[in-house]
């Protein structure tokens, strides 16, 4: 089968409607980080899959998490900067978005020159292939336990057509379309739920790969996701219980907190790997803002239901309005981690630019690596000479990100 990805020419393309998307320059990332975040990601897994934990934080979750969905959620983001002293794991997402367009970027860096393919190793023994991105989707299908294959999968977002990753939606058409399963990329409006099935354009849908940042379904466009997510009426992937487990924010401040921890009878070896490598979290609380706001210099604070760098505030440029928003709003303040860098001085890109580095991850395993290159205070799209960038890894030895 052909490879589902941009010839070099579309890629230029591409990159001129978008000039903030993808990065020319690969991001160097040492082996001995890579094992570290391998790690990290797999203490994660492990306590998610702990009774006690998972107790825990569905205990004050919507009720929408306490559905038991059956699929696992495709495309988990654990995202990480590099510190002097190994990778942080910042932010886990589980509806991340850009693992086929990473893809796509890879192959077509190698084909670009001989240079770039003795950087990249070849696809055959790469750890991710668009075979392994179908063969997600169809266990997904497996777990659910449908007793017919699987025929009709919507790409569901609002005004999917408006979305900056819109091209990777169209990607993952062609992609599933050619190994025969019918793809509609669908505004949530367009699905509706009648005796017992859902329906997209006359079509019934099986599955739905979900680029929501809903993520508990809460908003009334949301209402016929929401009654046929209830009623098993299809597999939605990922869903609102992933998101309670892995991706509420909260949950960084229990991973990061070894006695809480430890009252889940999770093992010394687990709690060492996460009390490294998760920067100590705490949820914004009126018992704890005047110790936070003191010590706000060395603090990030995020949004708990936020997503995309929308709503976050650095400690050390911290006003007192924005504090006030804080407070009156649902937040988590995480010990602050510096991104690596990445020294540029080429073409549009100049200067160094922050790196962070994205795990895409099924059932505990990484499929692929990718980085975000970006200038300004969050991960952004923006930047002239930023973007996605491929992960080459390298030696310690030879590493050329730079760490704070």
């Amino acid at each position: 089968m052909k490879d589902n990805a941009f010839t070099p020419d579309a890629l230029e393309k591409l990159q001129e409607d978008r000039p903030g998307l993808f990065s020319a320059h690969p991001v160097f990332v040492n082996s001995s980080d890579v094992k570290k975040m391998t790690a990290i990601i797999g203490a994660v897994e492990h306590v998610v899959g702990v009774p006690a934990y998972r107790q825990h934080v569905l205990s004050d979750a919507p009720e929408i998490a306490h559905h038991k969905a059956k699929a696992q959620g495709v495309f988990f983001g654990y995202d990480f900067h590099l510190a002097a002293d190994g990778p942080k794991l910042i932010e886990i997402n589980t509806n991340a978005g850009g693992a086929l367009l990473n893809s796509a970027l890879i192959r077509a860096q190698r084909a670009l020159c001989t240079p770039v393919q003795t950087m990249v190793p070849p696809l055959p023994q790469r750890r991710f292939s668009d075979q392994a991105f179908v063969d997600m989707f169809l266990c997904e299908w497996d777990l659910a336990s449908r007793n017919f294959p699987l025929r009709t999968v919507a790409i569901v977002d609002n005004n999917p057509v408006q979305q900056y990753l819109y091209p990777e939606f169209l990607l993952f058409q062609g992609l599933l379309e050619k190994y025969g399963i019918s793809v509609v990329i669908a505004d949530l409006k367009e699905l509706e739920f009648k005796n017992g099935i859902v329906v997209c354009r006359g079509k019934r849908l099986d599955l739905v790969y979900n680029r929501l940042t809903d993520f508990y379904f809460d908003e009334p466009e949301c209402t016929v996701l929401r009654d046929a997510y209830f009623a098993d009426a299809l597999v939605v992937t990922p869903h609102p219980r992933a998101h309670a487990l892995y991706a509420n924010k909260r949950n960084l401040a229990i991973l990061s907190d070894p006695d809480s921890l430890r009252s889940f009878g999770i093992a010394a070896s687990w709690i060492d790997i996460l009390a490294t490598g998760i920067p100590k979290t705490e949820t914004v609380t009126p018992g704890n803002a005047s110790r936070l706001w003191q010590a706000r210099r060395k603090l990030f604070f995020k949004p708990v239901s936020g997503f995309a760098g929308k709503a976050v505030y650095r400690g050390d440029k911290l006003t007192k309005r924005a504090w006030n928003d804080i407070l009156a709003g649902d937040y988590v303040a995480q010990h602050f981690v510096s991104p690596s860098e990445r020294h540029i001085n080429y073409g549009d890109a100049n200067g160094p630019f922050k790196v962070d580095i994205r795990n895409y991850v099924y059932q505990g395993r990484v499929q692929l690596l990718a980085a975000r290159t970006y200038q300004g205070q969050t991960t952004n799209f923006r930047t002239s000479g930023g973007g996605f960038a491929s992960v080459v890894s390298i030696p310690q030895s030879q590493s050329k990100v730079t760490t704070p």
